[in-house]
């Protein structure tokens, strides 16, 4: 059981790695202009209400809403990161109303870096127990293992930053 465990540590870890590695590269000399660029006319995107920043909030998970802009994609990072620390860690009471949206880049990567060093730290203190109880499991799913919850954490950051990705692509043919 030991070795299982390990196992699927080291697996959670190897496969965190690979995903934050990945979005950090597409972080790393990203500018405001970008952040803010819109791929199309209609889309998921970050919008100023009475001075206060608010994220789209989509009504459905359809194609035709258009894709969503850097901007949009870096607060879906933040959302879903405190809501799952929120839900496993916290009171669990976050709604994604709740989840401060940014105008700027540098305040919306200082504040996916806190989440990511959040995450690190609360999950290293887990026990081996705990990586196989379904307790802390309440957000976006329950009744499975942590370390499953661990492995969603994964693939949607790892997902998030492809997107980020993807944007930055098509960002860099429109400029040219």
């Amino acid at each position: 059981m030991e070795k299982e465990t390990n196992s699927i540590r080291n697996i959670l870890n190897f496969q965190f790695e690979i995903s934050w590695k990945l979005l950090e590269i597409h972080l790393a000399d990203l500018q405001d202009e970008e952040y803010l660029w819109r791929p199309a006319s209609e889309g998921l995107h970050i919008f100023n209400e009475s001075g206060v920043c608010q994220a789209d909030w989509p009504e459905s998970e359809s194609y035709d809403i258009g894709p969503a802009s850097i901007a949009w994609l870096t607060w879906h990072v933040t959302f879903w990161w405190s809501m799952v620390l929120d839900y496993s860690f916290g009171n669990a009471t976050l709604t994604h109303k709740d989840v401060k949206c940014f105008g700027s880049l540098k305040e919306t990567r200082d504040k996916i870096y806190h989440l990511r060093d959040e995450w690190v730290v609360r999950v290293g203190k887990l026990s081996v127990d705990d990586l196989f109880s379904s307790e802390r499991t309440k957000w976006p799913f329950t009744d499975k293992p942590f370390h499953e919850l661990c492995a969603w954490l994964n693939i949607e950051l790892m997902k998030n930053a492809a997107e980020i990705g993807y944007c930055r692509f098509l960002y860099a043919t429109q400029k040219k």
